[in-house]
């Protein structure tokens, strides 16, 4: 395929701190097949903006679950979660205390100090 022809996915993201209104932004992404949703927030880090906060740790640190968002509407891995080409809207997920964007607090109370 030309490359004026690629793919692309829409990524619509839940933004905002704990006690801020909470807004979308929206982030266009370079779509091949096989890639996951943590795939593109990754190329968003890295190209588009570097502010945006997400948990990941299945890289380094051998640790999983760390990822998890709400991926339209439903509760996902997203690395496991296949981007797909059109919109997707990420969000926190909504029973844990927001940190930021992504970003839940995921300690269970009994172990917070």
């Amino acid at each position: 395929m030309p490359e004026s022809m690629s793919k692309t996915a829409r990524l619509r993201i839940s933004r905002g701190c704990q006690g801020e209104a909470r807004h979308y932004d929206n982030f266009e992404v370079p779509y091949e097949d096989g890639m996951s949703v943590l795939d593109a927030l990754r190329w968003i880090r890295t190209h588009l903006d570097s502010t945006l906060a997400i948990r990941y740790s299945c890289i380094n640190a051998n640790a999983c679950k760390t990822c998890m968002a709400l991926v339209n509407g439903e509760v996902e891995y997203t690395c496991i979660a296949k981007l797909t080409p059109g919109v997707i809207t990420v969000e926190p997920l909504p029973k844990r205390p927001l940190i930021r964007d992504l970003v839940t607090d995921i300690v269970p109370e009994d172990e917070k100090l």
